[in-house]
């Protein structure tokens, strides 16, 4: 008896130590230090990302008032103005072009506010800037947004989204207390602002210009050389891979698939990529999310620069730098550009400029009086073998070159710009008839 009491006690033992023993293999956690990972590389980022309101931004406003015509290309109005529609919801979103009737009546008829954006966005990215009330609704792409600010009823005024470039329009609703919210913030108060004419190139195209002269300043920058090593980390898929060579007049860096350029007299970079398999277009959304996306990946908004156009067949999309004035900066080298060409899913052409514009310097700048929109006209009528068919568009803006005195500076002189066959070109101030000087 006593010896089956002694093997009860020594199986107990055994089965409790057993117990212990499996108990601390489940719960045992060794204490390794954290492996660090060497070989991890930093996200690159040479400035700070945009949302897509900064960069889809309209760059005109017109008011149609009693026959009168009122505009401005202010940012500062601009932005306080989209800020508003911001706040609105958008009801009943509609095709609208069959029942559109005469479409220069609906775009610039009296009571109308013309938001003017200076290229066609897809609805779709604008969702984020806008609030629509409907999840679903159709797919159209918009250069202005018309806003009928005189005509609504107890319940809803309209507003119309419309592409001129293909002459289509969607119909939507608005609260009548946003609407009336609207006319006396905005379109009321609008006559105080700088008068505009009506002109019509072609059956198809009515340009509005200023009646008066236009002041403008005159700015002068010292650029910002932008890392190109930076651009390296961010371009290329394997950075380690990638060979820096020096060339005369700049640097280039290769790998097996890939080539990116730096030329220090044009200050652009050319970043290609031919092996990307090409002509897989994609649908407009795509083109300019993904374009955008990519620019945000690495931080270029290196200045101020908005969207301008797309070209879905052969997939392009151009962002163009702005003043801080609100108007298009222009250069014969592209260098106030940034233009994407996509291949499938990939970036197969990158090129912009590889300097950033801080702030202007302050004791050079001065401004300008640029002669009145019918100066300008009367130049372009003038124009041996000048097609007024092919003009689509007349606008102020800023041409961008190297100071003639001091290379390393670059000016913004203001001056007339036309958009003919498709280009932008220069009114030069010998055609207008030389600048007037204001205040200093």
């Amino acid at each position: 008896m006593r010896y089956e009491n002694i093997k009860s006690g020594i199986l107990l033992i055994l089965v409790m130590l057993s117990i212990v023993l499996t108990w601390n293999l489940w719960t045992y956690q060794p204490n390794y230090e954290t492996m660090k990972n060497d070989n991890s590389v930093a996200e690159v980022s040479l400035s700070e990302k945009q949302e897509v309101q900064k960069i889809l931004k309209p760059d005109q406003i017109l008011y149609h008032v009693n026959g009168h015509h009122y505009g401005t290309s202010n940012s500062d109005e601009l932005e306080e103005i989209m800020k508003k529609l911001g706040q609105w919801t958008f009801l009943d979103v509609e095709n609208y072009t069959n029942k559109a009737g005469n479409l220069n009546n609906l775009l610039h008829g009296d009571g109308k506010a013309e938001i003017l954006f200076p290229g066609e966005i897809p609805i779709a990215m604008y969702r984020s800037v806008l609030n629509f009330e409907e999840r679903k609704i159709p797919s159209f792409n918009f250069d202005r947004i018309v806003i009928n600010a005189e005509s609504f009823n107890k319940d809803f005024g309209t507003v119309y989204f419309v592409s001129s470039e293909h002459q289509q329009v969607f119909q939507s609703h608005i609260s009548t207390g946003l609407l009336k919210e609207f006319q006396k913030d905005f379109y009321k108060r609008s006559v105080s602002l700088p008068r505009y004419f009506a002109y019509k190139p072609s059956s198809k195209k009515t340009i509005f210009l200023p009646e008066g002269e236009t002041e403008m300043m005159e700015y002068q920058y010292l650029p910002r050389p932008l890392d190109s090593n930076e651009f390296k980390e961010a371009l290329f898929d394997d950075p380690s891979f990638v060979q820096k060579s020096m060339l005369p007049h700049g640097e280039e860096y290769t790998n097996d698939s890939s080539k990116m350029n730096i030329n220090y007299d044009s200050n652009m970079l050319v970043y290609v990529n031919p092996t990307v398999e090409n002509q897989y277009p994609s649908n407009s959304y795509d083109l300019v999310k993904k374009s955008i996306d990519f620019v945000n990946e690495h931080g270029g908004w290196t200045d101020p620069y908005r969207y301008v156009s797309k070209d879905d067949s052969n997939q392009a999309v151009i962002f163009r730098l702005y003043s801080m004035d609100g108007y298009p900066v222009y250069n014969d080298q592209g260098a106030s550009e940034i233009k994407e060409i996509w291949g499938k899913n990939e970036i197969m052409k990158y090129v912009r400029p590889n300097i950033s514009l801080d702030l202007p310097l302050r004791s050079e700048t001065k401004k300008l009086v640029l002669p009145s929109g019918r100066a300008v006209l009367k130049v372009l009528e003038g124009k041996k073998n000048f097609n007024l068919g092919l003009l689509t568009r007349i606008a102020l803006g800023y041409r961008m070159e190297r100071d003639s005195q001091e290379n390393k500076i670059i000016q913004l002189e203001p001056a007339w710009f036309y958009q003919y066959d498709g280009t932008w070109v220069q009114l030069t101030t010998v055609d207008q008839g030389g600048f007037k000087h204001g205040l200093e």
